[in-house]
């Protein structure tokens, strides 16, 4: 094939970092260090408008670190979505807690609160939403929920870097939040993740959580984890921070040139107020969406990502009887075209003529 691959997701990673690693390998201190508390500074200056930050050594250890910090505990039940990935689930799990899951409305994919609310019982401590796909969940609904039943919201921002409500930057709505630091989110620090809260206990116990309980070295004050950040992580963190809003907007305008010229498939819509950062541009296709995935790479050379083709609720660890017939829509039907800031002309002009085409052949 004559055209070059269109990956559906790039990181980007240059001379800048490059160098921010070898600046940090020159010190000998690789360990959590001066690099993690700046990047922790920096993050919650140009991501959370103030708000707290603490790095750790990946996603899911936010996840669990967070909800541990916040009391959850065996006994409780946290209110889930089953369409995302495993780790929001496997977080609640980890802490001995039970994910119950509810289902997503098919506009932004993220969690109905109509359904969340029948879920709750009187062992529900939480609702953790995920912000999925770079477009945030109904924090207004979810948020009136949670304050009629009295329980608490942790926000899943994994995919949501910059997303806003209102003006209002995600990660600053729930007791928690947490972001994603992998290699293909909007931004990453190679591995990690970063948590963000407002209350100043669950800080100091995040803090405590991530070092082996430890705040000053040998005096353990509770049971922790090594979910420390390295410096040569940070390092890479604190130069990707300086460019993710550029490569948002960046993200934005293809999105807007997808959505302006692909037909026949639904594409994404932006609820009013929000501000969507477009992790992904997921569109759903009715018909043999695993079909049109292979011949968008087999006849235009086009990558595309299916997430997620297995809800939560029908693996293994967590098969439940749960009526999910958005979530089992979803799971059937979408597909997430490139949408990365490398993206040229050309290549969005050839992902609009390939997935065209191929509705075109299939209706």
């Amino acid at each position: 094939m004559s055209q070059e691959f269109i990956p559906p997701a790039k990181p980007i990673i240059g001379d800048d970092e490059r160098k921010a690693v070898d600046a940090v390998l020159a010190t000998g201190q690789l360990a959590q260090g001066t690099e993690v508390a700046a990047f922790e500074q920096e993050f919650s200056d140009v991501l959370l408008d103030g708000r707290a930050a603490v790095a750790v050594n990946s996603g899911t250890s936010g996840l669990h670190l967070g909800l541990l910090a916040a009391g959850i505990g065996p006994g409780d039940e946290v209110i889930v979505p089953s369409f995302t990935f495993a780790a929001t689930a496997n977080s609640v799990a980890l802490t001995g807690a039970t994910p119950v899951f509810a289902d997503i409305e098919l506009e932004h994919f993220t969690l109905d609160p109509t359904s969340v609310e029948s879920k709750i019982t009187g062992k529900t401590a939480g609702i953790m939403p995920v912000h999925l796909y770079g477009h945030p969940f109904d924090v207004q609904a979810i948020g009136a929920v949670a304050s009629k039943h009295g329980v608490k919201v942790f926000e899943d921002a994994a995919q949501a870097h910059g997303a806003a409500v209102n003006g209002r930057k995600v990660g600053t709505f729930g007791d928690f939040a947490m972001f994603s630091l992998y290699p293909t989110k909007n931004m990453t620090s190679g591995e990690g993740g970063m948590v963000s809260t407002g209350l100043p206990d669950v800080e100091r116990k995040l803090r405590l959580l991530r070092n082996q309980g430890m705040e000053r070295h040998y005096e353990n004050e509770l049971v922790g984890f090594n979910a420390r950040m390295t410096n040569i992580h940070a390092a890479i963190g604190r130069v990707q921070l300086t460019k993710v809003l550029g490569w948002t907007k960046t993200r934005q305008e293809n999105a807007a040139f997808l959505t302006e010229n692909l037909e026949g498939v639904v594409t994404p819509v932006v609820a009013e107020g929000c501000e969507h950062v477009y992790h992904q541009y997921t569109i759903r296709v009715a018909d043999d969406r695993d079909g049109f995935a292979k011949a968008l790479r087999a006849e235009y050379n086009v990558g595309c990502g299916i997430y997620y083709p297995i809800p939560n609720h029908r693996l293994a660890p967590f098969q439940t009887e749960d009526d999910l017939p958005a979530t089992d829509e979803a799971s059937r039907t979408v597909l997430s075209l490139p949408v990365h800031p490398s993206l040229t002309q050309e290549d969005l002009e050839r992902i609009v003529s390939a997935v065209n085409a191929i509705a075109k052949a299939g209706s």
